[in-house]
């Protein structure tokens, strides 16, 4: 008999009008003669709400006192949308922290924990005695608990990650995350009327987006993957969870540790220098143009108020030196020129930075404390590049190394 998984979001169980709709697309699936497991996110903002009322009543409360308190958004949820299921005539049973047969276990650190896999795995085979029994459970998302029996949060994503490794365990067909978007569009469609929705959308991508903010699925989520297992987005408002949606494909490739390159050849900075650069129109667009016309990769760009450097590969910045220099020639607002010597070029790529405060300073303070220039830097959501002089790259890599 087919399994699926069905994660609700905060908003789409975010009233009572939406918990009958979410109880019903689950009912429908089960009459349809599917095996049903439910995740539930706390009810829209609860958890927003008990944040601030915590913070503002009790400013020196402990983690273990924020995590209890913080649970009971996703304990009111699942007994709600619990007891709905059954006001439709099918059994249900919820299932949070305090039930025999909870399946989270984890750590004790109450507001970031992380999942004991092994102990879970093998406790989460314990929900069959009830799906067998044709009981819909409805399980907490977000929530675990620790080995003395206390309640800890899984953190930002944690209801995605539930439902992931719930699919995981219990060898589900799907997973579905029911939100307040169709699915994946190509871009906010609150901000472009436009927007169209994906069919389908690699689990690669889906982080990658997900990582530079958008609000449909967590990143870390996306670890707890299983690649044999369908998964898909789809919105409330459809009140079906068989609507096609955007399907989540392929393998997620673990990157959960850091991975740091370094740049096999020499690579060089090509700086041109005017006037109040950053004021010139389309200037920058020659730039590129005239590098991209000589089938040339750019590793880099740096755009100050009376420069910009392109960092190219050494023996292509000798091929377009010229050209750019013609360049130099026709603008009226650049005055010159150079060609930079040899430089290393030091990759540190980790999904882990947009959660990390301090990255930068961490990557950076050994090269400084072994006298080591760095030239330029350059960070996103989920990289760090690292421009030194060739002849201290390879050391840089290996002090860089060491402290991931």
């Amino acid at each position: 008999m087919e399994l699926i998984v069905a994660k609700f979001g905060g908003t789409s169980v975010g009233n009572g009008k939406r918990i009958r709709q979410a109880a019903q697309s689950v009912v429908d699936e089960y009459m349809n003669g599917k095996k049903v497991v439910v995740v539930v996110s706390a009810i829209n903002k609860t958890t927003d709400d008990l944040t601030t009322i915590t913070a503002e009543s009790i400013p020196d409360a402990t983690d273990k006192q924020q995590a209890e308190i913080l649970s009971m958004g996703e304990k009111t949820s699942v007994r709600v949308l619990s007891s709905v299921i059954e006001s439709l005539g099918v059994k249900s049973e919820f299932v949070d922290p305090s039930h025999d047969l909870w399946p989270i276990l984890t750590d004790s650190n109450y507001l970031n924990a992380e999942i004991n896999f092994e102990a879970s795995e093998e406790k989460s085979q314990d929900l069959f005695k009830l799906l067998d029994d044709g009981i819909i459970p409805v399980v907490c998302g977000f929530l675990g608990r620790d080995d003395n029996g206390d309640v800890t949060t899984l953190g930002r994503g944690g209801s995605d990650i539930t439902a992931f490794f719930l699919g995981h365990c219990l060898k589900a067909n799907e997973v579905i995350i029911v939100t307040d978007v169709d699915g994946v569009m190509s871009t906010d469609p609150r901000k472009i009327s436009n927007a169209i929705k994906l069919d389908q959308i690699s689990v690669e991508e889906m982080r990658d987006l997900a990582t530079h903010g958008a609000q449909v699925l967590h990143p870390h989520a996306l670890r707890y993957k299983d690649p044999e297992i369908d998964a898909k987005i789809i919105s409330f408002e459809k009140e079906c969870l068989a609507d096609p949606g955007t399907a989540i494909v392929g393998p997620f490739e673990d990157s959960s540790t850091d991975v740091i390159n370094i740049y096999h050849d020499p690579i060089t900075a090509v700086a041109i220098v005017g006037e109040n650069l950053l004021n010139q129109v389309g200037l920058l667009a020659k730039l590129t143009n005239i590098i991209s016309e000589a089938d040339i990769n750019i590793f880099g760009i740096s755009v100050g108020h009376n420069s910009i450097t392109t960092f190219l590969n050494k023996s292509d910045a000798d091929e377009v030196y010229p050209v750019l220099h013609d360049l130099v020639i026709e603008e009226d607002n650049l005055s010159s020129i150079s060609l930079g010597g040899d430089i290393g070029m030091i990759t540190v790529v980790s999904p882990e930075f947009i959660d990390t405060p301090g990255i930068v300073s961490s990557i950076t303070s050994p090269l400084k404390d072994n006298d080591i220039n760095i030239i330029e830097i350059s960070s996103s959501q989920t990289a760090v590049v690292v421009f030194v002089e060739w002849k201290d790259s390879r050391k840089a890599y290996n002090l860089i190394k060491e402290v991931l």
